[in-house]
């Protein structure tokens, strides 16, 4: 097994995701529409609770964080932690960990499809440049060059993000 190359540790990690709630404060800001976050399961829903509650810090509108389970290699079947959630009017933020081709978080907007939230934003701690779908992440943390063949995995341990690795 080859060494792990960190990108990130936990330190810098939470360094980026403190930015990332600043700038979605910022970006929100005088806006009373509840936010919704939604964590791609398993690292995005730790970053989606992490940056919820980073933001609740500076903002007076409500928040809800909920998951979504998918294949990120067949992502046919999406399911949410609360299907019978209403995204009408809504600011929404899809949270994953890496985005790499952007399948994932397109694939994440399948739900969304049958309302009309007030905004869709995207979240990711770590973005490579390899996009193959017409995703574009609002809020990155590290935007890192890859080969093709590299695997960035974002490790995390009881609800923590403790670095991230090629």
């Amino acid at each position: 097994m080859a060494e792990k190359r960190y990108i990130l540790n936990k330190e810098v990690a939470a360094q980026k995701m403190q930015r990332m709630a600043l700038e979605i404060a910022e970006q929100l800001d005088g806006d009373t529409a509840e936010l919704i976050i939604i964590g791609v399961k398993n690292s995005g829903m730790v970053i989606a609770e992490k940056i919820g509650a980073l933001l609740q810090q500076h903002v007076h509108f409500s928040i809800r964080i909920i998951g979504l389970s998918l294949d990120k290699h067949a992502p046919q079947n999406i399911e949410l932690t609360d299907p019978t959630i209403d995204f009408n009017g809504k600011n929404v933020i899809i949270t994953d960990d890496v985005s790499n081709s952007g399948r994932v978080l397109l694939y994440a907007l399948k739900p969304l499809l049958a309302f009309y939230p007030k905004r869709i934003q995207t979240l990711v701690l770590v973005e490579r440049m390899h996009k193959a779908f017409p995703v574009k992440s609002d809020y990155i943390g590290l935007t890192i060059a890859t080969a093709l063949e590299d695997h960035i995995q974002v490790e995390v341990e009881n609800g923590e993000v403790i670095g991230a690795f090629i």
